[in-house]
């Protein structure tokens, strides 16, 4: 094979790569086959979302759309670790019916804003992962719930936290302590309804702690809302 031969190979399996990425050949939840979200996945985050009992204190209700477990863990390792940007349409959507769900139970005030505050996160680790999954997921739930509803991205943490997953409660504690931040840019609204999203609860640190940075502005949390609890 020439050497024109083998780049014109090289380019054809390039793009058949991106094809790939472009169009996932399986379920982000159960690895079903040319489907990027089967109904039944889709089915298991439609339930009502259900309250969680964190072992941290959280100032504020906290709800999940699913427990961490099947399709549900599948989803959010695979938009946060495997570059799975499509499944933040899915997962968002998971978020709109849940806040949907809350709203008629009246967990939520009937008020005329609603603000999605995502979860903090590192700046070095959503340059990773080409975005924030969170924020992603946030901004489909929003698109989902009409022009009452907004995305304001507000909270970050210090580049010099470790990474929580593997640790224990209190070591959460002091790594988060004093490092969860309010962005300067951050536009919150001191009337609205505040719900602060993200992927995961397991211990209730992150959401405690992103509590006192809101209220120390200001800000009253008024739910918590995650894709699945551990």
């Amino acid at each position: 094979m020439s050497t024109q031969q083998q780049w014109k190979a090289f380019g054809r399996k390039v793009v058949r790569a991106g094809a790939d990425l472009a169009v996932p050949l399986c379920c982000g939840g159960c690895d079903s086959p040319g489907i990027g979200w089967c109904p039944r996945c889709a089915a298991v985050l439609a339930d009502s979302p259900e309250q969680v009992t964190t072992r941290v204190p959280v100032p504020a209700p906290a709800w999940a759309c699913a427990r961490y477990r099947g399709p549900a863990r599948r989803a959010v390792i695979a938009a946060k670790d495997h570059g799975r940007t499509d499944l933040a349409a899915p997962l968002g959507d998971a978020l709109a019916h849940a806040l949907r769900t809350l709203a008629r139970w009246g967990e939520l005030p009937d008020v005329t804003l609603l603000q999605l505050v995502p979860a903090p996160t590192r700046a070095t680790s959503a340059r990773r992962r080409g975005g924030d999954p969170v924020t992603a997921m946030a901004r489909t739930a929003a698109s989902r719930l009409g022009p009452r509803v907004r995305v304001t991205p507000a909270l970050f943490t210090a580049a010099w936290t470790a990474d929580s997953a593997g640790l224990s409660a209190p070591e959460r504690a002091r790594n988060l302590s004093g490092r969860v931040r309010l962005r300067r840019d951050a536009h919150l609204h001191p009337r609205a309804v505040t719900v602060l999203i993200d992927d995961v609860i397991t211990t209730g640190t992150t959401a405690a702690e992103s509590a006192r940075v809101l209220a120390a502005h200001g800000i009253h949390l008024d739910a918590v809302l995650v894709i699945a609890a551990a």
